[in-house]
């Protein structure tokens, strides 16, 4: 029993002062359940993507979703967390539930609020997505970690700043576009490759338009059964899935390579019986601009070593052969850590029904590819997702 998406819901990112964890939640279950068409009553099984480590004083937070609707009462939910794969740990397991035969309606939520943490705090609770044995006592926090892996990469490969930003400035530009997106300015190549005062290095090679932003934010999705969902106004399938998790020490592994996020796409896209170039984009996790380019190369865009190519001779612009980060990614969308994996599900659904923002649009969207990780490539989810009415 395959599993569609019949509804979504998705908050603007960035810094939201007025809301609470328990709001935004509300607020994108309230308006999931009207998109989709149905009433709470209906709902079958909740899940919540929330990572928290310390963002929230709330740490008990599955039922929260319950605040949005009486009916909602005595449903079972529960709350899932895998680092920065929060948000994607929560949908397969919604898809795995209909699958399963156990529900036949699955409300999926994801939820961060992260900016009324102090900065000092923030850079500790991210750095609690990575192997603490060895890179607990890194002083520049989760971007130092991918700031040692920029480095390596540029000594075993030369110097990709032009590269890097190159990847920047496209999703910025793409960002533009997107009206959730919590940074809505073309920046440009020569201040995304420039240091400056207002673009300093943050950690090796890594500047601050190479680093993802710090967000409040949520996004939810309804999932049905196919056959359920065939009675919908219009519902997405998920024609492959895959999750593959990878030893947390980097010190057990080439992370160059990213061979989790690699095994991951082979395998969705083997059980969607498709190629890479079916696919008519990709909204992969840019948490920083280094992971986008060893995405290209683990999703086999490029062969290892080259990802510079793809960014360099446009393949993965918005009119490029395989468009990448359409809605600004992580880098100018935001990354509310627990929503980030539902709402590359939500804003991939709307580009194939047709639903996207003015200007964020795709011509002709048949097959969406999602790639979202939690930690350094250690938890790796990937869907592939099609129009099935």
């Amino acid at each position: 029993m395959c599993a569609a998406i019949i509804g979504w819901a998705h908050t603007p990112f960035g810094k939201q002062d007025a809301e609470t964890i328990e709001s935004l939640i509300v607020r994108v279950t309230t308006d999931a359940l009207v998109d989709a068409g149905i009433t709470a009553d209906q709902v079958d099984e909740i899940v919540l993507g929330h990572y928290n480590a310390g963002f929230s004083a709330q740490d008990f937070t599955a039922s929260l979703v319950l605040q949005a609707d009486p009916a909602l009462r005595f449903k079972p939910a529960t709350r899932v967390e895998n680092a920065c794969g929060t948000g994607s740990a929560a949908v397969h397991q919604g898809a795995r539930a209909i699958r399963a035969g156990d529900a036949k309606i699955v409300l999926v939520v994801g939820v961060e609020q992260m900016t009324k943490t102090p900065s000092a705090e923030i850079g500790k609770f991210l750095l609690k997505a990575s192997y603490l044995a060895e890179d607990g006592e890194n002083p520049n926090g989760f971007a130092g970690v991918f700031g040692q892996i920029a480095a390596s990469y540029f000594q075993r490969h030369g110097d990709q700043s032009d590269a890097l930003a190159m990847i920047a400035a496209k999703n910025h530009k793409n960002g533009v576009d997107n009206p959730y997106a919590q940074m809505r300015k073309d920046l440009g190549f020569s201040f995304c490759r420039e240091e400056s005062e207002k673009n300093p290095y943050v950690a090796g090679p890594l500047k601050r338009t190479d680093c993802s932003l710090v967000s409040d934010g949520a996004a939810a999705l309804v999932l049905a059964d196919e056959e359920t969902a065939m009675t919908m106004r219009r519902a997405v399938g998920f024609r492959g899935m895959a999750h593959v998790q990878e030893f947390l020490p980097m010190s057990k592994r080439d992370i160059l390579k990213f061979e989790g996020c690699a095994l991951a796409w082979k395998q969705a896209l083997a059980k969607a019986g498709v190629t890479l170039d079916d696919l008519s984009f990709v909204e992969t996790h840019d948490c920083f601009t280094i992971a986008e380019l060893l995405e290209y190369e683990a999703m086999g865009l490029t062969r290892e070593g080259d990802g510079a190519r793809a960014i360099k001779e446009g393949w993965t612009l918005k009119d490029g052969k395989l468009p990448v980060n359409v809605s600004g990614g992580l880098k100018a969308k935001g990354h509310p850590i627990g929503a980030t994996g539902v709402s590359m599900h939500v804003l991939s659904a709307m580009q194939l029904v047709g639903e996207a923002p003015e200007g964020m649009q795709l011509r002709d969207a048949r097959l969406g590819g999602i790639f979202n990780m939690g930690g350094a490539a250690v938890a790796n989810y990937v869907s592939v997702l099609e129009r099935i009415r």
